[in-house]
């Protein structure tokens, strides 16, 4: 059973949309966050990054950074650049990113299912990366930003969302900056409302496809809540956190690849020596390899690509979790190889989302890297069975595109 809720969004005027959406907090750092809000005060930025308004030295932790964001949400109610919808509702969210569109419930979710793994996880989170949200969350007294959910595809839901989309004009009609159509519907009709809430009651889970961290934070501080005024009755807004739900059909995984800083001691010839133990491995000179199924990765090492496929006896079939390509990359080359035991804290190792292409590989392996993995993308279905099992993905697995846009809607709790 899947408890899905309307709320009452603070969103930006029509008028404002366009300037307000931006790319989710944790995508760039303060540098890049700086460059994108130069010469637009209504970007989301000023908000989720609040600390690109004050002094290069500010520490983004510090309380300030967090009251920032809570003075420019009210600076935004003030002068009319947001507003709050005057009723509860569900708002379908579509994103179109080239020519593949993906459609989505806007709505609030229980944090007792989280806590009872109603709503089901596949990574770990780190409680240092946590707090960050936790303190913004809990300062601006809202869910600034969604946690993005799948499940998996139900005709019946999609069949109402199409229903309302068909007959109904979008609130907005936007394209951000990198590309994206985002265009958003707001559902104010009682009778729909109630069929959908129904109708997902009949879905056995909800799954986090991104946003772990904030999803736990938002939990974090509904609990928070909870402790500060123990008469709640469990209606509360804070009970609940902001998610976009799609269906598992729609969505689609890139890779998610990896740049090693050096070789961990070994030269050329003895690395691919040692990797010949467990991969076969293909020369491909200038020419970019690309894996094109599972157990085949990519690598660029001085200037050539590299196809390496995994032998038989590496392999294994039985285990969802130590099958997966980012298991075997890691269990066979990255640590034994190059001494990376864990990828999350060591800082000869980078990531590099599928999404900036190979030519991204090849240049930071030309810049600060010495080598660069490929790898070829997990599957919607292997996240859904690894989080139905109870089990945890290994770090950076999936790099999910098009990200949520952020700044079209708030959950105040």
């Amino acid at each position: 059973m899947a408890i899905v809720r309307p709320f009452a969004a603070l969103r930006p005027t029509s008028a404002y949309a366009e300037n307000v959406i931006s790319l989710p907090y944790d995508v760039m750092n303060r540098v890049e966050a700086t460059k994108m809000a130069i010469g637009n005060p209504y970007s989301f930025l000023h908000i989720c990054r609040s600390e690109i308004d004050l002094p290069d030295a500010t520490d983004p932790y510090s309380e300030e950074v967090y009251l920032k964001a809570k003075s420019n949400i009210a600076d935004f109610i003030s002068k009319g650049i947001f507003a709050r919808d005057e009723k509860p509702m569900f708002y379908i969210y579509a994103e179109e990113m080239a020519g593949r569109v993906q459609t989505g419930l806007v709505a609030t979710t229980s944090i007792d299912e989280y806590l009872n793994n109603s709503i089901k996880k596949h990574e770990f989170t780190r409680y240092e990366k946590e707090l960050d949200r936790i303190k913004h969350f809990d300062v601006c007294n809202a869910n600034t930003e969604p946690v993005f959910l799948t499940y998996r595809d139900h005709a019946g839901i999609q069949a109402v969302m199409n229903s309302w989309i068909s007959k109904n004009r979008p609130e907005y009609d936007i394209t951000s900056s990198d590309g994206i159509r985002h265009i958003l519907w707001k559902i104010s009709d009682d009778n729909v409302i109630q069929r959908l809430s129904t109708l997902f009651e009949s879905v056995e889970a909800l799954y986090i496809a991104d946003g772990h961290h904030r999803s736990a934070s938002a939990v974090k501080v509904g609990l928070k809540r909870r402790d500060e005024f123990p008469d709640y009755t469990g209606n509360e807004e804070f009970n609940y956190f902001m998610s976009v739900l799609f269906p598992d059909t729609d969505l689609r995984i890139f890779d998610y690849n990896r740049v090693v800083k050096d070789l961990n001691g070994l030269n050329n010839q003895n690395f691919l020596n040692l990797l010949s133990h467990s991969f076969f491995v293909e020369d491909f000179g200038k020419e970019i390899f690309a894996p094109t199924e599972k157990h085949t990765f990519g690598m660029y090492l001085s200037d050539h690509w590299y196809q390496l496929t995994a032998k038989p006896e590496i392999v294994h079939g039985d285990d969802i979790i130590k099958s997966l390509d980012v298991s075997i990359l890691q269990d066979y080359i990255l640590a034994p190889l190059l001494g990376i035991g864990d990828p999350r804290k060591d800082k000869r190792i980078d990531f590099v989302g599928g999404i900036r292409g190979f030519k991204e590989l090849e240049r930071r392996v030309h810049d600060d890297m010495k080598v660069a993995f490929s790898l070829y993308p997990v599957s919607i279905e292997d996240l859904l069975s690894v989080s139905d099992q109870g089990m945890i993905m290994p770090p950076k697995s999936t790099w999910f595109e098009p990200k949520l846009g952020s700044g079209l809607f708030i959950h105040e709790l």
